[in-house]
């Protein structure tokens, strides 16, 4: 069949694009992927066959943005370790024990204010955050005031104010290890950090001292490096002050259809010769 391929949908990083793939479909002329992030993807090699790229930015969002603030949410009122609390009655705990972090009026730096960060900023208006957010390029003004977002041209000026870092960019060299030591380190001590970009973005072993050592006060985490992590050894795994969840930004029923859909008005797109609603060029 492999004269007959002229799209692929990829699901989950499945199938693996590779020159062998791309030298086997003579006739692929679109890859959709069902997610916003493109690491995976050798932009420029899929690129050199003819062969456009979509992904789905619209679709993924309002869910992504919705699970970041979930994560920030159970991590400042500690919403899994008193789960367990109350799901074991031999447990003695006073209310010294479970004191969470007070989310109203706290200071929310969000680090790539694209599509997704800019959901998370009308959200955390709602709760009354502070906002404060670092991007390559500036929002408008209009934009800044109508979420209350202050820009911050230097990193290094948000993580020394917030109280909540969020990072929401892609995986690119620039962004591999963003935040290492010498960033958790310039966070306030009572600081959370969370991540719902790549895995890839925070280097490790600098977060796992720093959560270790006290450097900062905890970390919730949509995402991983690898993916899983390993299941016993991980000293990530080991920490109380760490929420670990899948990978489930995007996993909604109704996003699930709506990744669906707007592939598939891509890949037709491409098929019909006409503009693709959301195609990634090669940098």
């Amino acid at each position: 069949l492999s004269e007959k391929v002229q799209a692929i949908y990829m699901w989950w990083h499945r199938p693996a694009i590779d020159r062998e793939l791309l030298q086997s479909l003579p006739n692929l002329k679109v890859i959709a992927n069902s997610g916003v992030g493109m690491d995976h993807l050798d932009l420029k090699l899929i690129a050199s066959f003819g062969v456009k790229m979509a992904n789905v930015p619209h679709a993924v969002s309002s869910s992504t943005a919705d699970a970041g603030m979930a994560l920030l949410l159970a991590s400042a009122r500690r919403l899994v370790e008193v789960h367990h609390i109350a799901m074991s009655s031999d447990i003695d705990y006073c209310e010294a024990d479970i004191l969470g972090v007070k989310v109203s009026g706290s200071t929310l730096g969000i680090i790539g204010m694209g599509r997704i960060g800019y959901k998370i900023a009308l959200r955390a208006k709602a709760f009354e955050m502070k906002i404060l957010y670092h991007n390559r390029t500036r929002r408008k003004a209009q934009e800044e005031q109508a979420v209350g977002a202050t820009y911050c041209e230097k990193i290094d000026s948000l993580l020394q104010q917030a109280d909540f870092v969020m990072l929401v960019v892609n995986l690119t060299p620039q962004t591999h290890n963003l935040i290492g030591k010498r960033e958790l380190e310039l966070m306030k001590p009572t600081a959370t950090l969370i991540n719902i970009s790549r895995g890839a973005v925070v280097d490790q072993e600098a977060l796992v001292m720093a959560l270790q050592t006290g450097v900062i006060r905890a970390a919730a985490l949509d995402v991983t490096y690898p993916e899983p992590l390993p299941r016993l050894d991980h000293p990530l795994l080991k920490l109380k002050n760490v929420i670990i969840t899948p990978h489930l930004g995007i996993k909604t029923d109704k996003t699930m259809y709506m990744i669906t859909e707007e592939a598939v008005e891509n890949i037709l797109a491409a098929l019909n010769g006409l503009p693709m609603p959301s195609e990634v060029l090669p940098s």
